[in-house]
């Protein structure tokens, strides 16, 4: 599978599981036993959207794009800047 085709499985496949909209695509890289695919999901919606409530999710996928397991690394408010280390 090319790249493009292992982002849009990821998120259609976390979007499935948590049943919430992705908001955006911070990173995808090969590994060893397949995908990793970082996404940010919209956790809770607020008004101003500033303060919306973004989840940071690590999905891993195999070889053929099935979803082996995801995680949530983080949450933050749509206004907040990302750390840098």
């Amino acid at each position: 599978m090319q790249l493009k085709e292992i982002i849009e499985r990821a998120k259609r496949e976390l979007q499935n599981a948590m049943n919430l909209e992705v908001s955006t695509i911070s990173g995808a890289s090969k590994v060893e036993d397949g995908w990793q695919v970082t996404l940010e999901l919209i956790e809770r919606k607020a008004i101003p959207d500033t303060q919306d409530l973004l989840g940071s999710y690590e999905v891993h996928l195999d070889d053929a794009g099935d979803m082996m397991s995801f995680e949530r690394k983080k949450v933050r408010r749509r206004m907040d800047t990302e750390e840098t280390e």
